[in-house]
């Protein structure tokens, strides 16, 4: 069986509309949703009002790596659910977020749909959990590239030697070795009894 490496997106959206046409903008959410559930690499989907009655809403929608997110958002079915809303729906704000942070987020797959409270958001790991998890990718990558460029390239200078090494680690890293060790070490991170004492 073969492992995804790709690290999920999760976009936020900030909108308003008249609190006067809550329903309006419900049916119009709900349509987008349904709209993008049939994309391949659709993880989940909700919304939530600042406070009861008041017009702004935030939005969330998450797709499991980069290239499902934009075939979404490049698609006519999201043009059309985008401009079926014009008069209607302001946007305010848009907020993507895939860097080390969304490396421990637990994966969601539901939609949440309250109107008036605040969504159950699954908690991230401790930050220390967090350390050692990077530590643990990081160590032995740094270790086998700094023997592999002082073997390879010992005239190399020092700087040229780091940004060899950098810029070889950050993609390996962020691609391969992150995503996998964080999927390894769920149970751990999220403090769930081993699998192997299940």
């Amino acid at each position: 069986m073969t492992v995804s490496s790709a690290v999920p997106v999760t976009v936020a959206v900030a909108r308003r509309a008249d609190p006067a046409r809550t329903d309006e903008m419900v049916a119009w959410m709900r349509a987008g949703t349904a709209l993008a559930e049939v994309f391949p690499g659709f993880l989940g989907a909700g919304w939530v009002r600042s406070a009861p009655g008041s017009g702004e809403w935030h939005m969330l929608y998450r797709f499991a790596d980069p290239d499902t997110l934009r075939r979404w958002e490049e698609s006519p079915q999201r043009n059309w659910w985008l401009t079926s809303a014009q008069g209607i729906v302001e946007h305010t704000r848009v907020e993507r977020r895939s860097g080390i942070e969304g490396w421990f987020d637990p994966p969601r797959e539901e939609t949440v749909e309250s109107l008036d409270a605040t969504p159950t958001v699954p908690a991230s790991p401790p930050r220390w959990k967090q350390a050692i998890t990077i530590w643990l990718a990081f160590f032995p990558l740094s270790l086998t590239a700094t023997l592999l460029t002082g073997h390879f390239l010992p005239d190399l200078p020092i700087a040229a030697r780091v940004l060899v090494m950098t810029l070889t680690l950050t993609p390996l890293m962020t691609y391969l070795v992150l995503p996998r060790i964080t999927r390894a070490l769920h149970w751990w991170l999220h403090g769930h009894r081993a699998p192997w004492r299940a």
